[in-house]
């Protein structure tokens, strides 16, 4: 069953008097069940700091998350069931593929049965049971990704957390692993949060899309509504091209109760 995350005032300040920088300020949100939920914004905007915060890496210094109305603010993150996917893959070099992907499950003391069968079926989920012997050292970025993603998942997360995973692959790869993460999301029920600052990577997997700025979302909305009813200038140059055309509200036009205005 998928979950709901609820978030509520959540603010997270760093540093102290002069120094003293907010980097999410009162964000009040909820990702539905099974959504797969963007982080969208510049760099230093707060996205990655809020996908910690979920994740239980950073407390905040105000507000609430809850997971299906249950609060888990203060939870450590192993109490969490959260699984999460970082940028740089993360990856233990002296172990082999399977012996990564099985990590959670051994801290978890799964039989070694129930394991093996639960960590081959996540290496097919990313088609890499073939290289479930090698190490990470002889993977390309793309396989490692897919490892890590693995790893992930065979826990069978409530929540799933991508923070920028495809940002150091080159661009074929990462147009490649967009519609294969989105398949295996939604394949398999999770409710997602995916940090990134790509607008076309938001736009092409996105059912929901928060566009962040200075710690605060802007807007909400589905990939189409963005583009296409952006709410202020900065969300229209931030989700495309966009030529703006400065005017002036003369007055209404009683004919058809518009209003009049004269371009600059």
């Amino acid at each position: 069953m998928s979950t709901r995350i609820q978030l509520t005032g959540i603010t997270k300040i760093f540093g102290t008097g002069r120094n003293k920088a907010t980097a999410v300020d009162n964000i009040t949100t909820a990702i539905e069940p099974g959504e797969l939920f963007f982080l969208l914004g510049p760099s230093g905007c707060g996205k990655t700091t809020l996908l910690r915060m979920i994740a239980g890496f950073i407390e905040p210094n105000a507000g609430t998350i809850a997971f299906d109305n249950k609060e888990v603010t203060n939870t450590p993150p192993n109490k969490r069931n959260t699984g999460m996917v970082f940028q740089s893959y993360a990856l233990w070099p002296h172990m082999t593929v399977e012996q990564n992907v099985a990590f959670g499950l051994n801290v978890r003391k799964t039989p070694a049965t129930a394991r093996d069968r639960t960590v081959m079926e996540a290496l097919d989920a990313v088609q890499m049971a073939e290289y479930a012997k090698r190490k990470p050292n002889q993977l390309s970025g793309g396989q490692q990704q897919r490892i890590a993603l693995a790893r992930a998942l065979v826990i069978r997360p409530a929540v799933l957390l991508l923070d920028e995973p495809l940002s150091n692959l080159d661009a074929k790869l990462r147009t490649d692993l967009r519609s294969e993460i989105r398949k295996i999301c939604k394949s398999a029920g999770l409710t997602t949060v995916y940090v990134t600052h790509d607008q076309k990577e938001a736009l092409s997997m996105a059912d929901r899309i928060a566009i962040m700025r200075d710690g605060q979302i802007q807007q909400i909305g589905t990939p189409q509504d963005l583009y296409r009813n952006p709410q202020s200038q900065f969300i229209a140059s931030f989700l495309g091209e966009t030529n703006f055309v400065e005017a002036k509200v003369l007055g209404p036009d009683s004919v058809n109760r518009r209003s009049v205005i004269a371009v600059m």
